[in-house]
């Protein structure tokens, strides 16, 4: 009896000592495909972290909206239904308005500029009405300081080219611009776009300049016009009683490799879409590439009401995030 008792004892501490080795785990949902370049930033992370807790802490990465979609991340973050998720910033919409003061119409294209968001007061601003949402966001990922409006009838080249057009948006207060030169925006997450330009549900495409390479849009849109129409970063968010209940070592690799992940995004992003523009030739696109006039005709047209709708939506901080914004120099 006391052999048997000492071997279930030693077996069950075996087993014990087996379920501690086991990796903890971090889900990230998001919803860009494999071969969007947002995924070879979330890779590096991956990798990092990994290394960084010799393999106490297991990233594993849902793109394409596996787990959750894109509209659904957030909700699935603060309920603890996943561990982490992204979302572009202009999906959080009325909810956290602040977020969309980079999606004005030409206000933050320079990438001087751009380099100094992640950490800057305005970004802290925004990630502490996140943290009012439930989620703690750990990484500011740039994505895109292009826009590329496609379309499959004509270019898309003068501001009233727009008039009638029915085209892909953001929300209601990142798409004041567009309305203002009479396009019809309709706001849809980017899963959804290639089969609404197909099935003719929309007119015209937007996005970004890398993105409509990844998502194949050249296979349904004939034209293509890339203008410095708004900078667009993904946040990466994780639910804060998970964070918190990390071993010490574990959450500060994880913020390390958050700080190297926005600084590659930088890197990354901005050689994709060097390539893009040919690549989108290559498939059979026409792409135009705005000249400064069309880009000033632009402006005139679009970022007075986008400004605007801003102010309005968020009257709490709006004024004060186009401050900092505008020290960014």
């Amino acid at each position: 009896m006391r052999l048997a008792a000492a071997l279930i004892c030693l077996l069950l501490g075996l087993g014990a000592a087996g379920a501690a080795a086991q990796p903890v785990v971090m889900r990230i949902s998001h919803q860009v495909p494999t071969a969007h370049h947002l995924h070879t930033i979330l890779k590096g992370f991956e990798a990092e972290v990994e290394q960084a807790t010799a393999g106490g802490l297991e990233v594993q990465i849902y793109p394409s909206e596996q787990l959750f979609k894109a509209n659904d991340n957030q909700p699935a973050v603060t309920r603890g239904a996943v561990e982490a998720a992204l979302s572009v910033n202009f999906q959080w919409g009325a909810s956290v308005p602040g977020a969309n003061v980079t999606t004005i119409p030409f206000l933050l294209n320079d990438l001087r500029r751009i380099e100094k968001w992640p950490g800057s007061e305005p970004a802290q601003l925004i990630d502490r009405k996140l943290a009012a949402k439930g989620v703690r966001n750990i990484a500011w990922l740039y994505i895109t300081r292009q826009a590329i409006f496609t379309s499959d009838r004509k270019p898309l080249i003068q501001p009233w080219d727009f008039v009638g057009i029915r085209i892909r948006g953001f929300n209601s207060l990142a798409d004041a611009g567009l309305a203002a030169v009479g396009a019809k925006p309709t706001p849809m997450a980017a899963p959804e776009v290639y089969q609404a330009l197909q099935l003719g549900t929309l007119d015209a495409g937007l996005t970004d300049l890398s993105a409509a390479v990844s998502r194949r849009f050249y296979e349904v849109q004939k034209f293509g016009t890339v203008a410095p129409y708004n900078s667009v970063f993904f946040q990466l968010y994780v639910n804060p009683r998970w964070l918190e209940g990390l071993k010490p070592e574990h959450r500060a690799a994880i913020e390390r490799a958050a700080r190297n992940a926005e600084r590659a995004a930088l890197r990354i992003t901005e050689a994709t879409a060097a390539a893009a523009a040919g690549e989108l030739r290559e498939h059979g696109m026409a792409v135009h590439m705005q000249t400064p006039e069309e880009t000033k005709a632009w402006t005139a047209a679009m970022q007075k009401p986008a400004l605007e709708a801003f102010l309005r939506a968020a009257p709490e901080d709006g004024q004060r995030l186009l401050e900092l914004l505008d020290q960014l120099k």
